[in-house]
C-alpha cells in the first residue's frame, strides 16, 4: 500500500475525535452504562471498522480488504480475552462499578499508546530484517501453548507484578476511594487513591497483551496503516464491551483454547513465509525453501472464524450444561 500523509493525518484525526467524544461522555457523567447503551456502542464501533474495510475494498481491492477484516478480528478476539484480566483486576481491586468506565478508557489509551509504539518498531525491524518473522513465529507458538496449558485466568491466580508491589509501598496511599480521582486529601496530607494502583494494574497488563497483539498482527498483514487501524478498531469499543459481556465472560471457557489454536496458527504461518523468503546463510544456503507455502489471506480468515466459531459454541454449551447439573444438584 501507498498510503499519502494526508491518509494517516485524516485517519489519526477522526479517530481522535471518536476517543475524544468517547471521553467527553464519561468525564461529563461517570456510570454504569445500560445493557442497550453499551450494545448501541458496541455495534457502532463495529459497524465503523466494517465501513472502513468496505472503503478499503473500493480504493485498494478485496485483498487489502481481507487483510484489514482478519487483522482486525484477530486483534477483537485478543481484546476479548483482555477483558478476563480487566474483570479480575476491578474485582482484586474492588472498583465501584460506576467509575469502572474511566479506568477503561484510559487503559485503552495506554493501549493504544503502547500498541502505537510496538507497531513503529515492529515494522522498522521487519523492513530491515526479514529474519524477525522468525521470531515471532516462534513467540507465538510459545504463547499459544502457555495459553492453553493455563486457560481463563482466575482472580485467585492474578499476581500483583513488581510495580504494583512497589506502588503499594513506596506511595502514600488512602485505604478508599475519592471518586475517580487519583488523589484525595485526608487530615492535611495529599495522598494517592487506590485509583492510582488500579491504573498501574491496567497499563502493566495492556504492555504484556500488546507483546502477543502485535506480532499476531504483524503474521496477517505487514502494511502499518492496516496494522494500525486495525488495532484502533478493536480497542474501539472494548469499554461498552465489558459491560455488556462482563457477565457472560464466565462462560466462555474454552475461549483462551480457540485462541491458542489461532496464534499458534498465526505463528506457524509466520515461520512458513520467512521459510518461503529466506536469506539466512546458514540455512539453505540462504536461498528461499521452495515446499514453504504463503498462506492465503482467505484461509486465514477462515481458520481465524471457524476456531473462535468453535470455541465459542462449545464454551456456551458447556456452560449450559454445567448449569442444569448444577440446578439438578440443588434440588437434590
Amino acid at each position: 500500500m501507498n498510503v499519502s500523509g494526508m491518509v494517516w493525518a485524516g485517519t489519526l484525526v477522526a479517530l481522535t475525535a471518536v476517543l475524544l467524544v468517547d471521553l467527553f461522555i464519561i468525564g461529563r457523567r461517570p456510570h454504569e452504562p445500560s445493557v442497550r447503551e453499551s450494545s448501541l456502542w458496541v455495534s457502532f464501533y463495529i459497524g465503523l471498522a466494517l465501513l472502513f474495510g468496505a472503503g478499503l475494498w473500493i480504493t485498494a481491492g478485496g485483498n487489502v480488504a481481507g487483510q484489514f477484516y482478519t487483522g482486525w478480528l484477530t486483534e477483537y478476539s485478543l481484546s476479548v480475552d483482555n477483558l478476563f484480566v480487566f474483570v479480575i483486576i476491578m474485582a482484586r481491586f474492588g472498583v465501584p462499578r460506576k467509575y469502572q468506565q474511566k479506568v477503561l478508557l484510559v487503559g485503552i489509551v495506554l493501549a493504544l499508546v503502547m500498541r502505537g509504539g510496538f507497531i513503529a518498531a515492529g515494522a522498522a525491524l521487519l523492513a530491515q530484517f526479514s529474519w524477525v518473522f522468525y521470531i515471532f513465529g516462534a513467540f507465538l507458538i510459545y504463547t499459544a501453548i502457555n495459553l492453553a496449558r493455563q486457560g481463563e485466568p482466575e482472580e485467585d491466580e492474578f499476581k500483583e507484578n513488581v510495580l504494583i508491589r512497589w506502588s503499594r509501598k513506596a506511595l502514600p496511599i488512602s485505604r478508599d476511594y475519592d471518586g475517580a480521582k487519583l488523589t484525595t486529601h485526608q487530615a492535611g496530607r495529599r495522598l494517592f487513591t487506590p485509583m492510582l494502583v488500579v491504573m498501574i494494574a491496567i497499563g502493566t497488563t495492556d504492555l504484556i497483551f500488546a507483546l502477543d497483539s502485535i506480532p499476531a498482527i504483524f503474521g496477517i498483514t505487514q502494511e502499518p496503516y492496516l496494522v494500525f487501524t486495525a488495532n484502533v478498531f478493536a480497542l474501539m469499543g472494548l469499554r461498552q464491551l465489558f459491560f455488556l459481556v462482563g457477565g457472560l465472560l464466565d462462560r466462555l471457557v474454552y475461549l483462551s483454547y480457540g485462541l491458542a489454536v489461532v496464534l499458534g496458527f498465526i505463528g506457524v504461518k509466520l515461520v512458513l513465509e520467512a521459510l518461503a523468503d529466506n536469506n539466512l546463510p546458514f540455512l539453505n544456503d540462504g536461498e528461499p525453501i521452495g515446499w514453504a507455502p504463503h498462506i492465503p489471506i482467505w484461509l486465514s480468515l477462515t481458520v481465524i472464524l471457524g476456531c473462535l466459531a468453535v470455541a465459542t459454541a462449545a464454551s456456551l454449551v458447556k456452560s449450559a450444561r454445567d448449569r442444569r447439573r448444577e440446578l439438578v444438584d440443588v434440588h437434590r
